[in-house]
């Protein structure tokens, strides 16, 4: 008989979440608050409970949301219900040799057409006015309302005019950790990466930071300048200055590794005093002509630093001296700390620039974009007061998304469609590049054949994935999604450079980043292979990298030279065929595989056997065998015995 249920009776649910959170924990879940919603098939109001996050939960950045949770979210910030309706969404695949997920040239000058025309709508969300009257509800509401309007005007923007736009922040709350940042701070600092400045730069922020308060400044710290030459700063420079920024170059990697050298001073001196000591001996031995020729090059060498270290445009800053700029913004009259907000999108640097500034690790640095959660302060020294605010991804108008992962906007490690990227590094990056960074022979499909001369995403990560061994598991093919995280890291991290050129230089990509795919720029295991591939050519670090050095410069590794040498040896393990694979089923196989394997008296019976004679005959000459071997010199006392056993029996015979 099935009892009745208890009305006092606690449900499993409810039973998990007590022993969960306990006495007086999740007391913040457990709260509700009621909200108002309306249903708009009927137009009536009714109210309902709101739902409460956690508040590592409530911080999550949120960049890409799905069509359904996107949906969802807006729905929720309006406070509305909704009607599913069912749709078809189909997709072709192109197979050809031209990437879906990137565009062609005259596709790319169209969509840069139409994101000049609409860059003024690109705006980040403001939040709304208040006072010492505006209850902490109202404020909230408002500002649930203005974010909402400033999401729904981008979605316009993307549907109207079909643009494709960067996956910008859509939580609130991240949101309002900057509006935060920005009225505490009095200069903000915006930080991107040299290898594309404007790409990383938001416009309205600027003036968004000038509607705060007019006294506020703005500075582009532009990180990671030592990824470029000096003709990159410096033509990145005249651009800069004729739109009328304010910018610097900077290195956090630089000034990392200079403060672990012990200063700045003392570093310099001790290089110095070092490349002078170097420089004598050889000088003495080269003979006349090459002293020559090296004081030419050393002074052309030295003439080019000289000028570059002199040049304010395109100067690295030292921390010192970065410092020093920062204190130049100080509103006068003004008797407390100067306080500089750093903001920028994830991984371009900003931990890694406070860590530099103050000369040790206060702030943890990681490469996954998102890492600062919330907004925090350092103070620097006895007047600078450091705001670092969470990483954000400012609306932006991008051609493809495999240019936002290239560009570390999205994280790698969650990428699910990985050939645009793949594809992209192939385009920018020189296929004798490529090939002599990562020891690897890139078969491309010959142009009569309807090929481009340049690498397809699925050639190269195939040539990747087959040199490091890289397969699936079953079916053996090369793992092109395994690879293509390794090689997209490498780009994301500088081992594969490419610079976007400013805009109106005239300059395309190629030209732009000529100077970066020479032999200095390649890793030293890479280019001492290279040298000792093509020793005694007339090549230098400076050369630029052609296929035919590219092929020359493949020498075995020890590893490979290791595995061919047990594979090809003519006996043991290795791979080398001793006899067919059916031959051992065969009658003749078998009779060979028993005769190897016998011995001793079963070895004998079947001699007996196939011969026709007594078995004690066959065990006679076996033993005159082993008496012609024992008198050639067997030792010990068994050889002996054996020896003259069979002398006995030849003596009866």
């Amino acid at each position: 008989m099935v009892l009745a249920k208890s009305k006092k009776s606690v449900g499993l649910g409810n039973t998990l979440m007590n022993d969960r959170f306990g006495k007086g924990k999740g007391s913040d879940r457990k709260r509700v608050s009621a909200v108002t919603r309306i249903d708009h098939a009927t137009g009536k109001e009714y109210i309902t409970n709101d739902k409460q996050d956690a508040a590592w939960v409530k911080m999550r950045s949120i960049t890409e949301q799905g069509a359904l949770d996107e949906f969802l979210a807006t729905a929720e910030l309006a406070g509305t219900d909704f009607t599913a309706e069912k749709m078809n969404n189909v997709k072709i695949i192109h197979t050809d040799q031209r990437n879906p997920y990137l565009l062609s040239a005259k596709e790319e000058q169209a969509v840069l057409g139409k994101q000049r025309a609409n860059k003024s709508r690109l705006t980040v969300p403001r939040r709304p006015q208040w006072d010492s009257t505006t209850t902490r509800d109202e404020l909230d509401q408002r500002e649930r309302e203005s974010f909402l309007e400033w999401r729904r005007g981008l979605a316009e923007l993307q549907e109207t005019q079909d643009l494709l736009m960067t996956p910008f922040e859509r939580n609130l709350e991240v949101w309002r950790q900057l509006w935060r940042v920005i009225e505490r701070s009095d200069v903000i600092v915006q930080i991107v990466d040299a290898r594309n400045p404007l790409m990383f730069r938001s416009e309205d922020l600027e003036v968004y930071v000038k509607d705060v308060d007019p006294k506020k400044h703005n500075l582009l710290l532009i990180n990671k300048a030592d990824l470029m030459t000096y003709k990159q700063r410096k033509m990145w420079a005249n651009y800069l200055k004729g739109e009328g920024i304010d910018y610097r170059f900077f290195s956090a990697q630089l000034a990392k590794e200079m403060i672990e050298a012990g200063g700045y001073a003392d570093s310099d001196e001790d290089s110095e005093d070092e490349s002078d000591a170097g420089e004598g001996p050889s000088k003495q031995e080269e003979t006349p002509k090459a002293e020559e020729k090296a004081s030419e090059e050393n002074e052309e060498a030295k003439e080019e630093e000289i000028t570059e270290h002199n040049d304010p445009d395109t100067h690295i800053l030292r921390v010192d001296e970065l410092e020093d700029i920062l204190l130049q913004y100080q509103p006068e009259g003004q008797d407390r700390k100067l306080q500089v907000g750093l903001v920028g999108y994830p991984n371009v640097g900003k931990s890694s620039t406070i860590n530099a500034l103050i000369g040790a690790k206060k702030v943890s640095v990681s490469s996954t974009p998102g890492k600062t959660k919330h907004f925090q302060t350092i103070h620097l020294s006895d007047n600078v007061l450091l705001c670092d605010c969470p990483g954000l991804v400012f609306p932006n108008f991008a051609n493809t998304k495999a240019e936002l992962v290239c560009n570390g906007v999205l994280p790698i490690d969650q990428l699910r469609e990985y050939t645009g990227p793949a594809a992209l590094v192939a385009r920018r990056i020189p296929q004798p590049f490529l090939e002599a960074v990562y020891g690897i022979k890139i078969k491309t499909r010959p142009l009569e054949e309807g090929g481009t001369g340049i690498p397809t995403a699925d050639e190269l990560l195939d040539a990747y994935a087959r040199h490091r061994g890289y397969m699936t598991q079953g079916l053996g093919q090369p793992d092109q999604s395994r690879a293509v995280r390794y090689i997209l890291k490498d780009y994301v991290n500088g081992k594969l450079l490419y610079c976007e050129p400013p805009p109106g230089s005239g300059v395309d990509g190629p030209e732009f980043n000529a100077e970066l795919y020479d032999m200095a720029h390649l890793p030293e295991n890479r280019r001492v292979a290279m040298l000792s591939a093509l020793e005694g050519a007339d090549i230098d670090d400076t050369a630029t990298l052609t296929s035919e050095m590219t092929a020359l410069a493949l020498p075995q590794g020890q590893k490979s030279k290791k595995l061919d040498k047990a594979f090809f040896k003519s006996g043991g393990n290795g791979g080398h065929i001793q006899q067919a694979f059916h031959q051992k089923y065969s009658q003749q196989g078998q009779a060979q595989n028993m005769v190897k394997h016998m011995s001793g008296r079963k070895l004998r019976a079947l001699i007996a056997a196939e011969q026709g004679v007594n078995v004690k005959e066959v065990q006679m000459e076996m033993g005159g065998k082993k008496h012609f071997k024992g008198g050639m010199g067997l030792k010990g006392g068994k050889g002996k015995r054996r020896a003259g056993r069979s002398g006995n029996n030849d003596d009866d015979d």
